[in-house]
């Protein structure tokens, strides 16, 4: 829960961000710009959002955010370890506060035994540090890319609002 009645996660993520004097980009892979979309879509986001990468490929992660590749072959592009350099690569590259990066198989094809359709790797860089969280949400692809766009914001709100 984090509003009522027309409040937007989104809203309410730019207002903390522009109440704070902070500015964010993200890394996206799977949910293909969708974060970026969110954030921009709110009159005066310019204030605090600076951009994104939507690095899809492995060799754009590798050439654009600086993940090594070794890793992205031994733990896949869909791991703790890529979203955690996919992170701190496009924080360090945008020069801003706060960056998240998303990482994960959207469906309905792709999934395995070990990584099903469905499953998230995010990532949250702060001027702390960086985290990251795996989820899994289900086999509808565009739920999926809503979901990891949704849990995203909520948890950069979280943050913004304890720090």
């Amino acid at each position: 829960y984090f509003g009522e009645n027309k409040d937007k996660l989104e809203i309410m993520v730019g207002d903390l961000l522009r109440e704070k004097g902070k500015n964010i980009a993200t890394a996206e892979s799977c949910t293909g710009g969708y974060i970026a979309h969110l954030l921009t879509s709110v009159p005066g986001s310019s204030a605090y959002y600076e951009g994104s990468f939507i690095t899809y490929s492995y060799d754009l992660k590798s050439e654009m955010l600086g993940v090594d590749k070794q890793t992205i072959y031994d733990k896949g592009a869909v791991s703790e370890e890529v979203v955690l350099q996919m992170a701190e690569g496009v924080r360090k590259h945008m020069n801003v506060d706060y960056a998240i990066a998303v990482s994960g198989i959207a469906g309905p094809d792709g999934g395995t035994e070990e990584k099903p359709v469905g499953t998230v790797w995010m990532a949250l860089a702060t001027p702390e540090g960086v985290e990251a969280k795996k989820f899994l949400f289900g086999r509808m692809r565009m739920n999926n890319i809503r979901y990891t766009a949704i849990t995203a914001l909520n948890w950069l709100r979280k943050e913004l609002l304890a720090n």
